[in-house]
């Protein structure tokens, strides 16, 4: 498979693993409405965010939206990861300022890039999807960036989304669209589980009524089918109410066998016109209409427009800083298509909140991330209104009349490990517990944070004694593994794996009751 290389690739390629986990300090005073809601808005750098969040919620994300800086050479460079490698410095550091954008803004822009899309799949359930919007600049770039990173065999679509409604009088073949490249986890699971849409208001009017049909309005479709994969039992004569016998037309056989025909003609189903002799139409209803399917060619008027955006942002910040905001019917659609009722999405671009405005109506669960005072003056305002019933966007058509919650956070100044290697001396149980269940299974850890019994994984039990997690807090108190903390701890009968400060047992031991024993910190692999 052809690979996109730039300077500076060598550097960003594990880039991720050198950033440090942080820990996530509730902010009550931003925080709004139902606190148990698991909605969350977090404040920091991206990159050091999706580190902190991953010990909770990898693998728990049905899917990811992001509209990343598009690398115009217009917006504010603010993402600068200052990673410790002379090429990087040259391309992302405070050396390379606006002055030195030309060519080799589009070095800077992979660089930013890689690391975050690395994380962001460690993030996505095995059934999730990843969305990204972006314009001509980068989608090139991007599309073989992905292609690395997810794996060319999962490349779903590339949505072309009008974003205009008219041309600019001020540029000569000014662009009308921008692309939505979308990516899934595992092409298969996530095929299977999409979503189709919400029916227009232009395609619910052709559902009509004309027989009085106690289930009401419906429209009618060909029941004729081409003749290439058809069985015999698809080649019959129909009779209408008013006897004319009428075949499938030439080159063409009937869509539906002649059984499951009969059965939905006696559950009155099937149409013949308003004499009673025209060929047979399949009814479908709209009561029980799933929605249509959708393609990648996305009108402004199924999916909004910049200027729907601007007046969506507007009711809550009158002078808003954002030039081109995405609508909410834009990421409605997406969601309609990704993800069902408490699904949980993530936007770690968040700009304006419109992501999280959107997931909150819809009754999605969500994480948003943005850095700088955006997060409070935009995301947090704009969400507020929205817990209190804001009826700007998609209010009315999804009937949102408020309520829900969401958590402010933000990332501790100072990392969970100490710069020689030790646990930091305030990190409670749960805190380590999310990071040793991480490193152990790789997934987000949900279990109970008042047991040293973390979960069963792949039939191995994981334990962790910190803290004085069984009741002893004195120094070391319960987090040294002995035979008579280990009969105190819950039961299971199979492998476990003890992470403890110290063991007071030498191998025999741990192999006749079955432990793996990991020191902490030692073998955490920070």
């Amino acid at each position: 498979m052809p690979t996109l290389n730039w300077i500076g690739k060598s550097a960003v390629e594990k880039h991720h693993k050198d950033v440090p986990y942080r820990l996530l300090e509730l902010v009550p005073e931003l925080s709004c409405g139902d606190s148990d809601s698991g909605n969350l808005i977090v404040q920091g750098d991206n990159l050091h965010a999706l580190k902190a969040l991953l010990p909770r919620y990898a693998g728990k994300v049905k899917c990811i939206y992001i509209d990343p800086p598009y690398n115009t050479g217009n917006e504010g460079w603010v993402y600068n990861d200052n990673v410790n490698s002379p090429e990087i410095r040259k391309w992302l550091g405070a050396v390379v300022g606006k002055e030195g954008e030309t060519l080799d803004r589009h070095d800077r822009w992979l660089c930013m890039m890689y690391p975050r899309l690395v994380l962001l799949r460690e993030f996505l359930r095995d059934d999730g999807s990843i969305w990204i919007s972006i314009d001509d600049n980068e989608q090139a770039h991007l599309k073989l960036l992905i292609d690395e990173i997810f794996g060319g065999g999962n490349f779903l679509a590339n949505i072309v989304w009008q974003k205009r409604t008219s041309p600019d009088a001020r540029i000569n073949l000014g662009a009308a669209h921008d692309y939505i490249t979308v990516y899934a986890k595992n092409l298969f699971n996530t095929k299977t589980g999409l979503n189709k849409v919400r029916l227009s208001d232009g395609r619910t009017k052709d559902f009509k009524n004309p027989d009085n049909d106690s289930r009401g309005v419906w429209a009618s479709v060909d029941l004729t089918g081409q003749t290439g994969h058809a069985t015999s039992e698809q080649f019959y004569e129909i009779v209408t109410p008013n006897g004319k016998v009428i075949k499938p037309p030439a080159n063409r056989c009937w869509a539906l066998a002649e059984k499951t025909f009969n059965e939905l003609r006696k559950d009155g189903r099937i149409w013949f016109g308003k004499d009673g002799n025209a060929r047979p139409r399949q009814k479908k209803f709209l009561i029980e209409s799933e929605g249509a399917n959708t393609w990648t060619w996305w009108t402004n008027a199924e999916a909004g427009h910049n200027q729907d955006a601007k007046k969506e942002v507007k009711i809550f910040d009158e002078e808003s800083v954002f030039d081109t905001p995405k609508p909410e019917r834009l990421i409605q659609r997406i969601f309609q298509i990704a993800t069902n009722e408490n699904d949980l999405v993530l936007d770690s671009f968040l700009g304006s909140g419109t992501t999280t405005a959107v997931a909150h109506k819809m009754n999605r669960r969500y994480i948003g991330i943005e850095m700088g005072e955006h997060a409070e003056t935009h995301c947090q305002t704009r969400l507020q209104k929205v817990v209190e019933g804001e009826q700007g966007g998609i209010s009315k058509a999804v009937n949102w009349t408020g309520g829900g919650g969401f958590q402010f956070c933000r990332l501790s100044k100072e990392p969970l490990f100490t710069a020689d290697g030790q646990v930091r001396d305030d990190v409670t149980f749960t805190q380590l517990a999310e990071f040793v269940w991480f490193k152990e299974t790789g997934t987000g850890y949900t279990g109970n944070a008042e047991s040293p019994l973390l979960g069963v994984f792949e039939d191995r039990a994981v334990y962790l004694l910190y803290n004085g997690i069984l009741g002893d807090k004195a120094s070391n108190g319960g987090n040294v593994l002995t035979p008579a903390i280990f009969k105190r701890l819950p039961a299971f009968d199979g492998p476990k794996v003890i992470y403890a400060t110290a063991r007071e047992k030498g191998d025999a031991w741990l192999k006749k009751q079955q432990i793996l024993f990991k020191q902490t910190p030692y073998e955490l692999n920070i």
